[in-house]
Parts: C-alpha cells; sequence; structure tokens
C-alpha cells in the first residue's frame, strides 16, 4: 500500500507539527508515505488523482484500530489517500468521490489534532499489519 496524506493547511501549532513530522517518520519505516498540504479544500481532489480516497468526516464509519486496519487490507497494493479538509470543511464532490468515508470521533476534531490523530494510527495500523506485538486492547 502507497500512502498520501493530503491535508488542508500545514499545522500551525507546534505539536501537531512536530508530531505529524515524527509520524511521517515512523510510517515511511513500513510504506511509501507522501505528506501533502494544500491551501483550500477545493485542492484536495486534485491531489488524490489515481488514488482510493479516504475522506475523515465526522458522520463516516467509525472503526477500532483493528477493524480499520481490516478495511485497509481492501486496497492492499494500492495507492490511498487520505483527505483532511480544514476548518470550513469540505466542498461539495469530496464526500461523494470518497472510497471510504472515515470518522476518527464522534467528537468534532480541530483538523490539526485529526491529521496528528490519523498519522498515529496509520502507523499503528502498519506495525500490525507487519505483526509487532505493539496494540495493546
Amino acid at each position: 500500500m502507497r500512502l498520501r496524506v493530503v491535508a488542508v493547511g500545514k499545522p500551525r501549532l507546534a505539536y501537531a507539527r512536530l508530531g505529524v513530522e515524527e509520524y511521517a517518520h515512523r510510517i515511511r519505516r513500513y510504506a511509501p508515505l507522501e505528506v501533502q498540504f494544500v491551501k483550500e479544500a477545493k485542492d484536495l481532489l486534485p491531489q488524490a488523482e489515481g488514488h482510493r480516497r479516504v475522506v475523515l468526516d465526522e458522520r463516516g464509519r467509525l472503526f477500532t484500530t483493528e477493524g480499520l486496519l481490516q478495511e485497509l487490507r481492501r486496497f492492499e497494493g494500492e495507492r490511498v489517500a487520505f483527505l483532511v479538509g480544514g476548518a470550513e470543511g469540505y466542498p461539495e464532490g469530496v464526500r461523494e468521490r470518497a472510497h471510504l468515508l472515515l470518522s476518527l470521533s464522534p467528537l468534532t476534531l480541530q483538523h490539526e489534532l485529526a491529521l496528528l490523530v490519523l498519522m498515529e494510527q496509520l502507523y499503528r495500523i502498519l506495525t500490525l499489519r507487519a505483526g509487532h506485538p505493539y496494540h495493546r486492547p
């Protein structure tokens, strides 16, 4: 699985920026990863062209970590783009073109925090996929 994370706006909060950088470094040990930042939400879909699109949305499906790993196995061998909207959400058409709408929580998360949580979960999923005993129920 080749991963691309496309997010609106670079993280301004220091903890989010450093956390995204740290998890990107960790993820690259397990899978190819690109992290891209776009200025506006209308630029998300063009950056996900040719990829399976996973759109983060509070109305999406909730998974356990293991459940998300199983769901993403459907995309094994493919390019997968995770799209993270900004404070204004998504323009029309983004949700409709998703292969998966993913909710990280029933709570509304600030978009920089959602990006950081996504990166941590991708790392956790990839370590589980590699057979590491990382997950503790």
